[in-house]
Parts: C-alpha cells; structure tokens; sequence
C-alpha cells in the first residue's frame, strides 16, 4: 500500500511539474521552426549578447550562423558585448567574434548608433536580447537607435520577441521628459512600461517616437505561449544574466526598487554583494529601526528584513554595513517603484544627519533625474522627502500610457 501511495505521489508531482514548466518558445524558436524564411536570400546583421539562445541554449549568433538559408555577414555588441563579456558601463570596442570570425562592431563606444559604415551591405537587422522590462536597462535604447538607423537607412529591422520577466501588466513612473532624454531614458515611455520588447518596437514605430518621427520597415517575431500575466519563473525558460549585476530572473523585480536611489552612490543596494538590487544598508543604519519603519507603511506584497553585512566591493567594500533587505513577498500586488522613495523618506526621518536628497553627492543628482526622467521627482522629493508629494507626479502618465499601449499589445 505504501509503495502505491508513494508511486501517486511521485505521479502527481511529475505531471504538476509538467505543467508549470510548459516553455514558452521565443522569437528565435518561431523564426528557426519556420525555416528563417524572413531572412532568406538577405544578408544579415545581428544585435545580441549572450541572452539571445534558443531553447536548447545555442547563441542566435551561431543559430543564424550555422542556417543553411541564412547569410549571417555582421554582429553588433550592445553594453556588456555581443559574448558578454564587457564590464557595466565600459566601452565596447569593434573586434572580431572568435568563434565565427564575423566582425563585432560596437553599440557601446564611440557611437551607439549603427552608423552607415558598418551598416554597408545588409539587407537586415536582427535584434535579439532579454531585457528587464525597465526604461533605464539600456538594451531598449540599443534597439531604438537600431530602428532609427534602419529607417534612414532603408534596411528592414526584425525584432526577435521575448518575455517581459516582470509581466505585461505593471506600469509604473512618468514619461520622460525633453530635457532628460538620454541613454538610460531613450524615449518617452514610464519607467516601468509593460511591453515586450517586440511590442515596444512596435509602439516607437507606430507612435514616431523615432529621431525625425521616422519609421523602419518592422517585423516582430511573436513568442508563443507568453501571457502578460506572467513574471519570467512562469515561461519555463532558463534565466542567463542579462547584466553581472542581473543574475537571476527574480532580480528584474528589485532593480526598479532600488536603481534610481543606487544612482546617488550614497547606499549599498546589494551590488557588490549576493543580492543585487535586493536591499539598502549602510554602516549608520539601524537595522531593527529602519525594518520596522519600513514596515509600518505597509506597502502591498512587500515586507522588510534586518540586514547585517560587509560587500566585497563597490559601495561599503569591506565595511559592516546594516539595513533591510527587500522581500516581494506578492509580485501581483507590489508596486516596485516607490519602495525606494519611502526608504528615502525614512531615511530623511530617522537618520536626518544622513539625509539622501541634502547629503549625497549633488554631482550623481544629474543622472538620478535622468532616470527618473524628470527632474521633478528630485525637487519634490527635496521639499520635504515625503514619497506623497511625489506619487502623483510619478503617477501622472500611468493611466494614459496603459491605453495607449494597448494598440500595440501583442499577447494577452
């Protein structure tokens, strides 16, 4: 009876697994089980790195490469390089991929546009990369300059889809503004923005949200399988860095919570120890208080641990720093955004010696409004480091973007 009882059980467990692993298929899977026929008889340029595989976790690089009907003529390395293999925010020089001999021209050097140059003599580009779903993740950037390039340059821009790994349903932060358009805020969408990167190109494309309103010819290669509800754990892929600092899936949710304040280098967030993104701390916290605190404010599907520890590099390298750690607890209820701006505004009550907005270097405050988008996230903050006075600015552009979006979703 026993054996027959464990043998259900181990019955039960296989099938359940089954079916939460279903996987869905990628653009790279749909574009290699329909032949490459999209890309036959072209010569093809790739933008990718190292989260561009298909589902047997073979590079698009050598995907298209080795294709019989593929002509693969040139590659192009966004921020990291084509193998991943370039520090965050270190150029990208142009090289030579070891394996295949092609040419890696860079998209993180002296230009991160494709100029014409190294555009000579393709018929198409391919963009394929696993971002994060965050405006300020510069892989969205990459692939709009892209689009803009093809467009003034006549050349056909195929957009190979991915999932969003936080969902196609949270929308969070304003849209940016003129004056802090940037890398790491490209165009004007929220901060969190709910799309594929398929269905974002799409948006730029359809909207002329392009440089001079410019339109590229675009092809984007559906998924199959992913539905907007789902977070990354849900698809059955497997998860490859998409940054050094972006190990897991699961850390695509704590870099919205934590990346803008991280830009002040005034906290440790976790870089530079085993949780990126996952905490704040530094060594004239209280833990105890600042959990507590943090707490109180209840904020859905989140909840705040005491933190002791000493990073092994970048900010605190070396010193006993203490804190909170971050836990989602909900991923459905939480809004990830404004978990920094509150612990901004405990900080400013319980440790006002160590204020954020008065005493962190004035000189990163440029690039926190640019991620932010607006310089009047810091300004009101300022004010009274109060995260009310600023949610309905932070707020203002949600509901309109969710709309217009929609014209452009291609899941549901």
């Amino acid at each position: 009876m026993r054996t027959i009882w464990l043998s259900l059980l181990a019955c039960l467990f296989a099938c359940s697994s089954t079916a939460k692993t279903k996987q869905v298929m990628t653009g790279i899977d749909m574009l290699e089980k329909g032949g490459f026929v999209i890309l036959q008889g072209k010569r093809v340029g790739l933008i990718t790195n190292p989260t561009g595989v298909n589902r047997d976790l073979k590079s698009t690089v050598d995907v298209l490469n080795d294709a019989k009907n593929v002509k693969l003529v040139a590659l192009f390395g966004p921020e990291h390089g084509v193998r991943g293999d370039i520090h965050a925010g270190d150029k990208v020089d142009n090289m030579k991929d070891e394996k295949t001999g092609l040419p890696i021209f860079s998209l993180y050097g002296k230009t991160r546009k494709p100029s014409a140059e190294m555009l000579k003599g393709i018929d198409v580009l391919v963009y394929d990369i696993q971002d994060i779903g965050c405006r300020s993740f510069t892989f969205i950037s990459t692939m709009g300059l892209a689009m803009e390039a093809a467009a003034e340059l006549g050349i056909e821009m195929v957009v190979l889809d991915r999932p969003n790994p936080i969902g196609g349903l949270k929308v969070e932060g304003c849209l940016t503004e003129d004056d802090r358009i940037s890398f790491v805020s490209q165009f004007k969408i929220p901060y969190l923005y709910g799309l594929t990167c398929g269905e974002l190109a799409l948006l730029l494309n359809g909207e002329r949200m392009l440089k001079n309103q410019v339109q590229c010819k675009l092809t984007v290669v559906k998924m199959k399988g992913w539905k907007r509800k789902m977070n990354y754990g849900d698809t059955g892929l497997q998860w490859i860095a998409s940054s050094p600092h972006i190990p897991q899936a699961v850390t695509s949710y704590y870099y919205p919570a934590s990346g803008i304040v991280g830009e002040l280098g005034y906290l440790s967030i976790g870089v530079g120890y085993t949780i990126p993104f996952q905490m704040f701390a530094a060594p004239w916290m209280d833990a105890d208080l600042l959990a507590d605190a943090m707490n109180a404010h209840r904020l859905p599907g989140v909840t705040f641990r005491p933190i002791h520890l000493r990073p092994f590099y970048s900010v605190g390298k070396g010193e006993q720093l203490q804190g909170v750690q971050v836990h989602i607890t909900d991923y459905a209820k939480a809004s990830l955004t404004p978990i920094q701006f509150v612990l901004i505004e405990e900080v400013a009550r319980l440790f006002p010696q160590h204020s954020i907005m008065e005493h962190a270097d004035s000189k990163r405050f440029d690039m926190f409004d640019k991620v932010c988008g607006s310089k009047s996230i810091r300004t009101l903050l300022a004010k009274r480091n109060k995260w009310k006075d600023v949610k309905k600015y932070w707020d203002k552009d949600v509901k309109s973007f969710q709309q217009l979006s929609k014209k452009y979703y291609l899941y549901k």
